[in-house]
């Protein structure tokens, strides 16, 4: 295998499909896993075979390559641009679509492209409930949105969704409490209003195997643990065991003394910090712990080795787990699947660089 590249572990990605399906079956959740993590059409398909009810994807490209696993897609994510609403509203004639929204102007768009395509788009009004990156500020904000997209003909008002990317796993009982407390209000304000809301999707892999105190809950869209990564593992939702995916580097360099340099830079790697460990450095090297990756550059890692009590020579090789595997995925055109005793099998990375 050239270096870098990333390597899956089967066995271990399985583990951790079987782990989640069997949480959400035993609290009678559903599982709508976000593909942006693999953004691959046979991982989403193991998922699909685990009883994922659906699939969420981030932008109009994963949408139309994850329908050939999944009939039921949720974009969870605002299309305002016509021709994004174009694209999935002809895809909604073949396949469930829904999508998550928190304006007018987002219900315009996709009613006026249904409606154009003679298909029905599903809607889920985004609340927020304390990250602060999208969603309507309030119940009554919800509640407006709802009345609004219910009349609008080309939609179909299914229900709710939220993103509790401010918890971290353990998180006060207090926090949990409130966000339960936002989604009852809103939820009571719909129902006095006539409207229904048949789904309430949310989660995080952080909060994942926490979901079921949120009682008012159906669904959960967590992404990053069929893999895991440096920000679970800090976030104590996930060990090192749960791991699936590294980045097998090789050492170019040692010229420098107390340092070594990997050919996996920030065009690997890339430059996301751990969360929950901003300071840990840019990734955890498996074979030397006490190793930090101190500064990358596009093409290079410089890794501080004073602390290490034996250091690798140039040309060999190790396995780093990154702080966050999503974006390292979206760099790479394929990736390396390795089962026990077999031969490693080259997979491409089928959602790769899927913006629009």
């Amino acid at each position: 295998m050239p270096t870098p590249c990333i390597v899956i572990d089967g066995l271990v990605t399985r583990r951790n499909l079987d782990r989640m399906a069997a949480y959400v079956k035993s609290h009678n959740l559903k599982l709508r896993p976000h593909t942006k993590t693999h953004k691959s059409i046979r991982i989403a398909r193991m998922q699909a075979d685990r009883g994922a009810v659906g699939l969420t994807v981030a932008k109009v490209g994963e949408a139309l390559l994850m329908s050939q696993a999944h009939d039921d897609i949720l974009m969870a994510y605002p299309p305002v641009h016509p021709m994004r609403c174009a694209v999935l509203t002809k895809l909604a004639a073949s396949k469930t679509i829904r999508v998550g929204i928190d304006s007018r102007e987002a219900a315009d768009s996709l009613a006026e492209a249904a409606q154009s395509a003679g298909s029905t788009i599903g809607i889920l009004v985004d609340l927020d409930v304390g990250h602060h990156r999208t969603g309507v500020q309030s119940p009554t904000a919800a509640l407006e949105l709802a009345q609004y997209a219910a009349k609008v003909k080309g939609l179909r008002l299914d229900g709710m969704m939220f993103f509790p990317g401010h918890l971290s796993h353990g998180s006060s009982d207090a926090a949990m409490h409130g966000i339960d407390a936002i989604i009852k209000e809103t939820l009571a304000l719909w129902k006095r209003s006539g409207l229904a809301a048949p789904i309430v999707s949310g989660g995080s892999t952080p909060t994942a195997d926490e979901s079921h105190h949120l009682t008012s809950l159906t669904e959960i869209r967590p992404g990053t643990y069929v893999f895991n990564d440096m920000n679970s593992v800090y976030a104590n939702c996930a060990t090192f065991a749960d791991c699936a995916a590294t980045i097998l580097a090789t050492v170019v360099s040692t010229a420098v003394p107390g340092q070594i340099v990997l050919d996996a830079g920030s065009k690997t790697l890339t430059s996301d910090r751990c969360g929950p460990k901003p300071e840990s450095g840019h990734g955890f090297i498996r074979e030397y712990p006490s190793a930090k990756i101190a500064k990358l550059s596009e093409e290079h890692a410089q890794v501080d080795v004073t602390a290490c009590d034996r250091v690798p020579r140039v040309g060999d090789r190790v396995n780093v787990i990154p702080n966050h595997i999503c974006p390292c995925v979206n760099l790479q055109d394929s990736v390396w699947w390795q089962e026990p005793g077999e031969d490693p099998v080259e997979l491409p990375v089928d959602a790769r660089g899927k913006v629009f």
